[in-house]
């Protein structure tokens, strides 16, 4: 079991740091640098990084949610009683959800969610802090221990 754990929480860890990271550099980098660009070739540009980064974006859902649940079952014998623990990890995993919609919005093709990919910038800032916060949680757990 010991290699499955550890393989689960890298696999969980790196793909949210995939995940992250690549959602910082379409805000921070690649939308302000392409406002720079006509029409034509931000569009071009647009529709290859969509076309490659919605792989990532359905993999890593699979991975995240795959390894999440694993981590927390395996967790669970750990935190008998531990309201706050399941509290917690119970908010992460709804912002998580929150973050898998919005970033499959951001790369789909439904009509229905044309004005929020219309207004990519302002959603890809959501997805950052909703992460932030998800990281933090995380960062309390971890540090807090099996008890508290």
């Amino acid at each position: 079991m010991f290699f499955l754990d550890v393989l689960s929480r890298f696999a969980h860890v790196g793909t949210a740091i995939t995940m992250v990271g690549g959602t910082m550099f379409l805000l921070f980098v690649l939308l302000p640098s392409s406002k720079e660009l006509d029409d034509q070739p931000r569009q071009s540009l647009s529709t290859a990084v969509l076309g490659r980064w919605k792989r990532f974006v359905h993999i890593g859902i699979l991975l995240l949610l795959a390894s999440g649940i694993y981590n927390y079952m395996r967790a669970i014998p750990g935190h008998k009683g531990d309201g706050l623990y399941h509290g917690m990890v119970g908010t992460k995993m709804i912002l998580a959800f929150v973050i898998f919609f919005i970033a499959s919005v951001l790369v789909g093709r439904s009509p229905k969610f044309e004005g929020m990919r219309n207004n990519r910038a302002k959603w890809l800032k959501v997805v950052v802090v909703l992460a932030c916060v998800i990281v933090a949680i995380s960062a309390f757990l971890k540090v807090r221990g099996l008890t508290g």
